[in-house]
């Protein structure tokens, strides 16, 4: 089903922008694993609107309840359920939306498909629906302590619009992301890049940009060749999520300009094992990673609800003009980063379950 993603570590959300609520079902998830409501509602807090003055005024606590799955505080190998109620809805601020179709949105295209659609705040194709995929990532995380303890998943904002921040992947640290609102670890590009946003806002506009992750300390020989490689299951998972235009991976389309010999990535022995010299490969050969940092970037479009006046039509054909109301983010790209680390955790999880049951180990 399309609500579903992973084959061992399997979750499936559910809910809509304006309704009651949303959440996640997790199945697969091993026994025995610390979980309380607390892991869960860090993330949850870094993902949530209202957050920060560049962020949509919408006031959520987002707080998380887990339903079923966890007893005395471990996991029971059972399916587990997390629901958030949403308490800040106003679906009346998307009545004009009832009947024209939204520029760059999803409403035309679910139209076409189904024959009916929840015009109040895109229903499933709002980013509220990621909260599920944020919960789950972080039940992903703790299973991950447990079975390849030291992997570390970082990501941050590496551009927003024409700006871009030098950061090292292989240094950056979360303290480092979490240091600034628009969570970019370059501290003097993050206020040029918070100052931008503002500016955009204030101008009916919005802007796109570029999340980059690192995933360190991965054991190497996660990955199902041929179609389940692991960079392929990451492409899925981070196009997979609303506003994403683009997935690269290590050099990514840069190596395209490169020789054969610049590109190659030579073997070292390192400490006692297999390494490589340099990373062009972003931590995956042959659709397994080879470990080394894992490293990838995602891009992310201009928020596509803007309060300018944008030509569109009406589900009748008629041609008209169509101003946002409503809250809405004038940049998703920094509440994007705990969600771009939610499903790096879920894909490496899966794989990590999956390379234990066919090899015996990680």
């Amino acid at each position: 089903m399309s609500s579903q993603l992973g084959q061992l570590f399997r979750i499936s959300t559910w809910g809509e922008s304006h309704g009651g609520g949303v959440g996640v079902v997790i199945d697969g998830c091993p026994p025995l694993i610390d979980l309380a409501e607390a892991d869960i509602q860090r993330d949850l807090d870094r993902r949530r609107p209202g957050q920060s003055e560049i962020t949509t005024p919408r006031h959520e606590a987002d707080a998380a309840r887990i339903l079923s799955g966890v007893f005395e505080g471990k996991t029971l190998g059972t399916p587990i359920a997390i629901s958030v109620m949403n308490q800040d809805a106003r679906p009346e601020a998307y009545r004009e939306m009832e009947t024209a179709f939204r520029p760059s949105h999803a409403d035309y295209t679910t139209q076409a498909k189904f024959g009916i659609r929840n015009w109040q705040g895109g229903g499933r194709a709002s980013a509220r629906e990621t909260i599920g995929r944020v919960a789950a990532g972080a039940v992903a995380k703790r299973v991950l302590a447990s079975l390849a303890p030291g992997l570390e998943i970082v990501a941050y904002v590496k551009a927003i619009h024409t700006l871009e921040a030098a950061v090292d992947p292989a240094t950056v640290t979360a303290e480092q992301v979490e240091s600034n609102i628009v969570r970019c670890p370059d501290a003097e590009v993050a206020e040029r890049m918070i100052e931008h946003i503002k500016r955009l806002r204030t101008e009916g506009d919005s802007a796109g940009g570029v999340i980059e992750c690192v995933v360190r300390g991965v054991p190497p020989g996660l990955g199902e060749p041929v179609f389940d490689k692991l960079e392929a299951d990451l492409a899925k998972a981070m196009l997979s999520l609303p506003a994403t235009k683009g997935f690269e991976i290590g050099s990514g389309f840069a190596g395209a300009r490169l020789t054969g010999a610049q590109h190659n990535d030579p073997f070292v022995i390192r400490e006692g094992r297999v390494r490589t010299a340099t990373n062009h490969s972003g931590g995956v050969q042959g659709g397994m990673s080879n470990g080394e940092d894992i490293f990838f970037r995602v891009a992310f479009k201009p928020t596509p609800t803007i309060t300018r006046p944008q030509a569109t039509v009406t589900v009748t054909g008629e041609e008209t003009q169509l101003a946002a109301r409503g809250r809405h983010d004038p940049c998703v790209v920094p509440r994007a980063v705990p969600i771009v680390e939610a499903m790096a955790a879920l894909v490496l999880c899966d794989h990590a379950l999956r390379q234990r049951g066919q090899c015996g180990r990680i």
